[in-house]
């Protein structure tokens, strides 16, 4: 194994060495490397990538960390910007800091309107910025939050605990059909990204209102309205958000 320091420094035991890896899972923005004793809990940043490649390929500038196979191939993990991270966790890992604290996943059973009625009795925080906090529910990023808000009919900034039951169990259905979307479409690709078959998403073809601050709504023709909440570029229609 070879390795250099990302986000936080890497500190992988020498025990892993030998270890037989199992089925590779993800929970949230994390890959889960389950290994016999523990496993690697990965995070990408924003422009990490891994790939096999042989044993001996020399390294490039932005090439950080081996996991050496047994077959000859070597896992390298790629990350220009040094946003990503990589830790190990004896079993179980949900006890890392990093997962311990997590909300459900969107598209699983346990994140429904009834779940964020629950989540949202009584706050006063705008609806976007709860979407958004993954002790909440994880993997609703900015552009999904906007899209699946103006898909819901709901604006950004209403307090979620004004909102009625019946409301939020259509945001939960906007939230699941808008990443379901997402996911069909390969993402979206604002800069970088690309997908593992090297094509880039395509989901930024079908934004309803990210990335579209003054142009007309696609529904009603009213110019659609930014503003900023949270530190985030926030989309609406103050037409058919209400």
């Amino acid at each position: 194994m070879r390795c250099t320091a990302l986000r936080w420094p890497v500190d992988l035991p020498t025990s892993i060495g030998g270890q037989r890896l199992g089925i590779i899972a993800r929970r949230a923005k994390y890959l889960l490397l389950p290994l016999q004793t523990g496993g690697l809990i990965i995070h990408l940043g924003m422009s990490g990538h891994l790939a096999v490649v042989r044993a001996g390929t020399r390294p490039g500038k932005h090439d950080h960390i081996d996991l050496e196979l047994d077959d000859g191939n070597v896992v390298r993990f790629t990350d220009p910007r040094r946003f990503g991270s990589f830790h190990w966790q004896p079993y179980p890992l949900e006890r890392h800091r990093l997962l311990a604290n997590l909300g459900p996943e969107p598209l699983s059973a346990a994140f429904d309107g009834d779940y964020l009625a629950r989540r949202a009795r009584k706050r006063r925080l705008p609806i976007k910025t709860l979407l958004m906090d993954a002790k909440e529910v994880v993997g609703v990023g900015n552009i999904y939050a906007n899209e699946a808000l103006f898909a819901a009919g709901i604006r950004p900034r209403v307090a979620a605990g004004r909102l009625s039951r019946q409301r939020l169990r259509a945001l939960a259905d906007a939230v699941k059909a808008t990443l379901a979307s997402a996911i069909q479409s390969g993402g979206t690709t604002l800069r970088d990204f690309v997908a593992t078959d090297g094509r880039p998403g395509y989901f930024v073809h079908e934004l309803a209102v990210y990335g579209r601050d003054g142009e007309p709504c696609r529904r009603c023709d009213t110019p659609l309205k930014g503003v900023r909440l949270g530190g985030r570029a926030t989309v609406y229609c103050p037409s058919c958000q209400t």
